[in-house]
C-alpha cells in the first residue's frame, strides 16, 4: 500500500517475540510490539503514530471510566504459504465501527486511516503473525473518549487504537450453550447492534452463571418476551433445519457480524437455501425432538464456524446429531479457511493483501 499519510514510526528498543510460545497460545493474552494510535482534538483526527505497546497513564477523570463512550472491532491476520500476511475482510470492520461511533454519539474514523493504520502496523510486526493450525493474528481496533470531565454528556476528544495478539483457537471443542430467558443482553431502541463496551460488561453475570452450570455460553434472546433467538455474546447463531440454513435477521438488537454476512454469501452460492428470520426457541426445541433440526453452529470472527453439540433448556440438555465431515458447518469453516489462508482464489474480493 502507498502512503497516504504521515504516519511516524517508533520501534520498540527490543522485540519481545523471543518470550512468547506459538506453540501454546492463550486467546487475547499476549501482544505485538507495536500499536498505531491516533488522537481526534478540535474536530480533527492528528499524531497518527505507531509506537511501542505499553501502558498509557490517564486521569481518574476520563470520561470512558464514567460513561462508557469505548467501542471496538474484532478481525483477524494470517500468513499464506508464500508468507505474505492477509487479512480478512477489513473493510467491514471499518464501516461497522462507523455505525457503532454514530450510535455512541463519537467521531467516524476515517476508512483510510482506519486501513493505512492497520497496514503500516502489519508490515512492522508481520513476524507475530502465526502459522500453526487454527492459529492466527487477533486485531483489535477501538476508540474511547478521552475528556477529564464528570459530566454525562459526549467528550470532545478520543483516542483510537489498534493492537495486536497472536492467537490459537477460542474456542477448542464443539459448544454446550443455555438459552437465556430471564437477562437480557439488548432492547429494541439500544444499543445492541453496536460493538460498545457495555453490550459485553453487561452480559458477563449471566455468562458466568451459565458457566457455573456447565455451559460454554448463552443463547441470548429477546428481551419482550424472551421467545426468539438472538445472538451469543461471541457470536451470531445459525441452524441447519431440513436443509435450511436459518439465522436470525439483524436489527438494532443483533450485531451485524462479518463472519455471518460472508457464509450466507458462500452458501447461497453452493445453492443452499437460507432463510434471515426469527427463529423460536420452541421452533429449535421442535426440531430436536423430531430430528430436523441437523445442525446448530456460531459465527464471528474469534469464534470463526463452532460447533454445538448441546442446547440446554428449562432443565433439560438436549443433543445435537452427530456431524459427518459433509454436514454444512464443516464444509463452510474448510471454505472460510481456505479463502483466509489464500489457499484457493479469492474471486469475491474479501482478502486484503498487506
Amino acid at each position: 500500500m502507498t502512503a497516504l499519510m504521515n504516519i511516524t514510526h517508533q520501534p520498540v528498543a527490543k522485540s519481545r517475540i523471543s518470550e512468547i510460545d506459538f506453540d501454546n497460545l492463550v486467546f487475547g493474552r499476549s501482544f505485538a510490539d507495536h500499536m498505531f494510535v491516533a488522537d481526534y482534538i478540535d474536530g480533527q483526527w492528528t499524531d497518527l503514530r505507531i509506537v511501542p505497546y505499553a501502558p498509557m497513564e490517564f486521569s481518574p477523570a476520563l470520561m470512558t471510566l464514567h460513561y462508557g463512550q469505548s467501542i471496538f472491532e474484532g478481525l483477524k491476520a494470517y500468513k499464506n504459504e508464500e508468507g505474505e500476511v492477509l487479512v480478512f475482510r477489513p473493510e467491514q470492520n471499518a464501516r461497522r465501527i462507523n455505525k457503532s461511533a454514530e450510535r455512541m454519539c463519537m467521531p467516524e474514523i476515517p476508512e483510510e486511516i482506519f486501513m493505512e493504520g492497520l497496514a503500516e502496523l502489519l508490515k512492522i510486526d508481520a513476524a507475530w503473525v502465526p502459522t500453526a493450525p487454527d492459529s492466527s493474528l487477533y486485531i483489535r481496533p477501538f476508540m474511547f473518549a478521552t475528556d477529564e470531565y464528570v459530566g454525562v454528556s459526549p467528550s470532545k476528544t478520543y483516542r483510537f487504537i489498534i493492537f495486536n495478539c497472536p492467537v490459537g483457537a477460542y474456542y477448542s471443542k464443539p459448544l454446550k450453550v443455555w438459552v437465556e430467558t430471564k437477562y437480557i443482553r439488548s432492547a429494541e431502541g439500544g444499543v445492541g447492534f453496536a460493538k460498545n463496551a457495555g453490550n459485553y460488561g453487561g452480559s458477563l453475570y449471566p455468562a458466568k452463571l451459565a458457566q457455573e452450570r456447565g455451559y460454554d455460553q448463552l443463547i441470548w434472546t429477546d428481551a419482550r418476551d424472551h421467545k426468539y433467538v438472538e445472538e451469543a455474546g461471541t457470536m451470531n447463531f445459525m441452524f441447519v433445519i431440513n436443509d435450511t440454513l436459518i439465522t436470525s435477521a439483524t436489527s438494532d438488537t443483533i450485531l451485524d457480524g462479518i463472519t455471518r454476512k460472508s457464509i450466507i454469501t458462500l452458501v447461497k452460492e453452493w445453492g443452499v437455501k437460507v432463510e434471515e428470520r426469527q427463529v423460536s426457541i420452541a421452533e429449535l426445541i421442535e426440531g430436536l425432538e423430531k430430528g430436523t433440526l441437523q445442525e446448530a453452529f456460531g459465527a464471528g470472527t474469534a469464534a470463526v464456524v463452532s460447533e454445538i453439540a448441546v442446547i440446554g433448556h428449562n432443565g433439560i440438555d438436549y443433543t445435537l446429531p452427530t456431524l459427518t465431515e459433509n454436514a454444512l458447518c464443516r464444509r463452510i469453516r474448510k471454505e472460510m479457511n481456505a479463502i483466509k489462508l489464500g489457499q484457493i482464489e479469492d474471486t469475491r474480493g474479501w482478502v486484503f493483501k498487506v
